[in-house]
């Protein structure tokens, strides 16, 4: 087998990875719907190999569970373990959003406007999909100019887990608009170089998401895997 040959199932691997993550946080797979291989096979045009190491990562993640002798599922949170994630996101993402107005250069700061400018440009119209990767960007730069490890490698971690919760938040018609709000203090709080402030607008930032996906939770909540086999 040649070099270049070698080194294809890594992409591969990173494209299944990234597609089953998305298709699972756009609603294409429903929490507690099963992921048999062969189905996941062909939708990705990916050997079975693969797609079991891609499902792994996203077992890590928490967005997939493995059931013995039944496979893989795709992860259903309650609202008590939505509300607990929401607790640990809103203190993580204060600490990166204080560290931030204390560490980020001038440049970390005109690009984290710019992402939150991008944010406040989307209608109604644009698609959950858009608005969380601009989120993400958002996260991003946020994470980066925070100068923490920990509190970036953490926080990384928990939004993975975080995303199907924040996409049910970005569901609700009006969530958008406060969402963009809420970000331009964030920023303003940044500007000013006030980590106190930017510390207290994360942290509401979150909890305001939290209350919104916890009440779509309430009102529709989602069957066990075992209801869906």
């Amino acid at each position: 087998m040649s070099e270049s040959l070698r080194i294809v199932p890594q992409p591969m691997r990173r494209q299944v990875e990234e597609g089953l993550r998305a298709a699972i946080v756009n609603g294409r797979f429903a929490p507690g719907e099963h992921l048999p291989d062969r189905v996941l096979c062909d939708l990705f045009g990916a050997s079975r190999s693969v797609v079991r190491e891609a499902v792994r990562l996203l077992e890590a993640e928490g967005l997939v569970t493995v059931q013995p002798n039944r496979g893989p599922f795709v992860a259903h949170l309650s609202p008590e373990e939505a509300a607990q994630i929401y607790d640990v996101r809103g203190v993580l993402e204060a600490l990166a959003g204080e560290s931030f107005a204390r560490h980020a250069t001038d440049e970390e700061r005109a690009e984290l406007r710019a992402v939150w400018e991008d944010l406040a440009r989307r209608g109604p119209g644009a698609t959950r999909e858009d608005l969380l990767a601009i989120k993400r960007r958002f996260y991003d730069v946020l994470l980066a100019g925070a100068r923490n490890a920990y509190v970036a490698r953490m926080l990384d971690q928990l939004l993975n887990r975080n995303m199907q919760l924040r996409a049910t938040s970005l569901s609700d018609p009006g969530r958008l608009a406060w969402t963009v709000k809420e970000l331009k203090r964030v920023i303003d709080a940044i500007d000013r170089r006030d980590p106190d402030e930017t510390f207290t607008a994360c942290r509401e930032h979150v909890q305001r998401a939290a209350d919104v996906a916890l009440r779509l939770l309430a009102a529709h909540p989602s069957p066990n895997a075992e209801d869906r086999s």
